[in-house]
């Protein structure tokens, strides 16, 4: 669907998305109810104030939706199938066991943190997040203290490489539209990420751990394996895999996926040419549902069926289901209320008022983009929108083609902050963590924040210099 035109100026549109957001929140946190009832009645009620047609509004909230849900649904329950496997025949021990064992105990967030940093290069933020879950689950369940120590640092890793490098779809999409070489942005982004994670996330979640105690979550998985000889949760006797069975089972979506996403990048850049079948067959098998697909399936044959019969490995799977119905609907209905003020027509009387506001090209890159993400949500949305709008007076400026990589970072950096009700990831890690709304604000917007003026901060310095 297309936005609407504005029904109402800029001022007004944003007064009605700051109260939706507010009643959101009275709804949730003051009156208790349950969030999925509350984003679906103030979507409603959003629709309506916004000036949709009575007749439009099914389709306005389908919008948003049935577009989170397709690409959330698929993801989580195959990423939680995985997970319970790993977890239940103490795969997920065996990796931290040995993950702590390199690193030691004082450093396991940063252990955590750079293995997401590693895997995160070609897999998106929430396949990354869904698979390392049992592993952040175990390390925090086996150490104790808040689980923000260690979810917080893993979560950013996914988060900064989703958000700042190719072949991530954003990034892409805002190098293309900018005139930035994707190589280039690689060869510069990367080290902004690591070190924007390293100051905005690694540091901060020390800082967020130490004041905000979070339990280790049975919401998920159940009850968490610790490896302890009495836990016969779910009965499995079979004898636990090796680190390297486990490594090869996480690496497997990860080689899969880059299949997918590096092709998509070169085809952007022009080095491959479309239509070759080989290359169709490889984006097929890269596809984040079928990778994870694939990945159980393999994970089934060498963890499951060796110790177990097949009707006891479905229930360990059917089991698995279960708890995540919730986190679907309430990430989908997140989805929901961000399409709505997606089509509401917020974003383009932003960028009209924002146009000519007169600051430097990666300043107004920066504001831009955050004021996009935050009055609608989509990372994805903020950055195209923001790329596009700037692409014109970037042409003009004549840059250099380092000067065009921080401008890609600069956008992607504004459209990492404030993460917050209007958007669907916001509800995926608030229920992956078991956190209610009012932690996740103080703990994950904070963190998604700090990690993006820690990347434009960087970006900002280097622009200077270049």
């Amino acid at each position: 669907m297309e936005p609407i035109e504005p029904v109402y100026g800029t001022t007004t549109l944003l007064l009605i998305a700051a109260a939706a957001v507010a009643l959101l929140l009275l709804l949730i946190i003051v009156v208790k109810l349950h969030a999925f009832v509350s984003l679906v009645l103030v979507s409603v009620v959003t629709a309506i104030a916004v000036g949709f047609e009575f007749a439009e509004i099914p389709d306005v909230l389908l919008f948003g939706f049935a577009d989170t849900i397709g690409s959330v649904a698929l993801l989580v329950a195959f990423g939680v199938m995985l997970g319970r496997l790993l977890e239940i025949t103490g795969g997920a021990q065996v990796l931290a066991d040995t993950l702590i064992g390199r690193f030691g105990e004082k450093r396991a967030p940063f252990a955590l943190g750079i293995a997401a940093l590693l895997f995160g290069f070609p897999i998106f933020f929430d396949a990354g997040l869904v698979v390392f879950l049992p592993i952040i689950l175990t390390v925090a369940r086996r150490f104790g203290g808040s689980l923000l120590y260690y979810a917080l640092p893993a979560a950013g890793g996914f988060a900064a490489m989703h958000a700042i490098v190719p072949p991530h779809p954003g990034p892409v999409a805002a190098s293309e539209q900018i005139g930035a070489d994707i190589g280039l942005t690689v060869l510069i982004g990367v080290p902004i990420a690591v070190l924007a994670w390293y100051v905005g996330v690694y540091l901060v979640s020390r800082f967020i751990g130490a004041r905000v105690d979070v339990a280790v979550t049975d919401a998920v998985f159940g009850q968490v394996n610790s490896g302890d000889a009495d836990n016969d949760t779910d009965d499995w006797s079979g004898s636990a895999p090796r680190f390297a069975t486990v490594l090869i089972l996480l690496l497997i979506p990860l080689v899969l996926i880059s299949f997918d996403t590096v092709l998509d990048t070169l085809v952007t850049a022009g080095t491959l040419d479309e239509g070759h079948a080989w290359v169709d067959f490889l984006g097929l098998i890269g596809q984040t549902p079928v990778a994870l697909l694939i990945t159980v399936l393999i994970a089934i044959a060498v963890l499951g069926r060796p110790n177990a019969s097949m009707a006891r490995v479905s229930k360990i799977l059917d089991d698995a289901l279960g708890p995540i119905c919730a986190i679907i609907l309430i990430t989908g209905a997140g989805g929901m209320f961000g399409g709505v003020l997606e089509l509401s027509g917020i974003g383009a009387a932003l960028i009209s008022s924002l146009s000519d506001i007169g600051f430097s090209l990666i300043l107004q890159a920066f504001v831009i983009a955050t004021a996009l993400r935050v009055a609608q949500g989509s990372a994805t949305v903020a950055i195209t929108t923001t790329a596009g709008l700037i692409a014109a007076p970037v042409a003009a400026a004549d840059l250099g083609d380092v000067q065009l990589t921080l401008l890609v970072v600069a956008v992607a950096a504004g459209a990492t902050v404030l993460s917050h009700v209007n958007d669907s990831g916001f509800w995926l890690v608030s229920r992956f963590f078991g956190m209610d709304e009012k932690t996740t604000l103080k703990t994950w917007t904070v963190m998604e924040t700090t990690l993006g003026v820690s990347a434009f901060v960087i970006a900002a310095l280097l622009w200077i210099v270049v």
